[in-house]
């Protein structure tokens, strides 16, 4: 078998990515920043969604891509990031009108993209403050996330699933979408959400009341048009206590 020669291969221009899921969680449904896609093919101009990701510097680290990434276009700093998977199919990149945008976008042809997918769990009311006026993002609920750009649906759906495993192995990592004080209604909406199935009251009532970690406060709910429900707090500290 005969080698071919590096004049005589192919030029094929491969780019490396980060792409961020960011979730959070409204009291009532679970939500994921997206950002607002504007571009225009065969002479059509189209609007859509994608994922906050962009291309990794010659000269950074993964990790430090997807927090400038974020930083860029959320202005969100010092955000706890879970890398899940990482995506190279060479089917990622056969919607053309996905490689016209990314193209026109970062003025270079591209021929195909690996992208390094990261999770990020933040409290809903972080405020948005984008460092480019060029980009519109906002929170997405779930049930109500159309078609992404490039495989964003097939990432978003794995992501989700890393949660829920990540959940199980440290019960902790949910509480980062919770306000500092919170219900047990919250708490239980919360895990329906993200297991994708209901909790028995009494049951959810019954193994919360065991955990040392879950404090109930002396306060209850401002405010509100029903009867006020009591407060909790996660104890950090005390949750790492239980799990030496």
């Amino acid at each position: 078998m005969s080698l071919q020669s590096p004049s005589q291969m192919p030029l094929a221009v491969n780019h490396i990515s980060v792409d961020c899921v960011v979730l959070g969680f409204d009291g009532e449904k679970l939500r994921v920043l997206l950002v607002k896609r504007n571009g225009e093919e065969d002479g059509k101009v189209f609007h859509d969604m994608k994922l906050p990701g962009g291309l990794i510097y010659t000269d950074e680290n993964l990790d430090d891509a997807a927090r400038r990434v974020l930083r860029e276009l959320t202005g969100f700093k010092n955000i706890n990031l879970l890398q899940f998977k990482a995506y190279g199919s060479k089917d990622r990149t056969k919607n053309q009108k996905d490689v016209h945008w990314l193209e026109r976008a970062i003025q270079m042809k591209v021929d195909r993209i690996v992208t390094i997918a990261y999770i990020a769990l933040v409290r809903i009311n972080r405020s948005l403050a984008s460092a480019s006026h060029q980009h519109e993002i906002g929170w997405v609920p779930l049930a109500e996330v159309g078609e992404l750009a490039f495989d964003h649906n097939i990432i978003l759906g794995d992501a989700i699933d890393a949660v829920r495993r990540q959940a199980e192995d440290d019960p902790s990592y949910l509480f980062d979408l919770l306000p500092p004080k919170f219900t047990i209604l919250q708490l239980r909406t919360l895990y329906e959400r993200v297991n994708g199935k209901r909790q028995d009251v009494r049951n959810f009532q019954k193994k919360v009341n065991q955990l040392d970690y879950v404090v109930a406060l002396d306060e209850r709910e401002q405010g509100v048009a029903h009867r006020a429900a009591r407060l909790y707090r996660f104890d950090r500290k005390m949750f790492r206590r239980t799990r030496r």
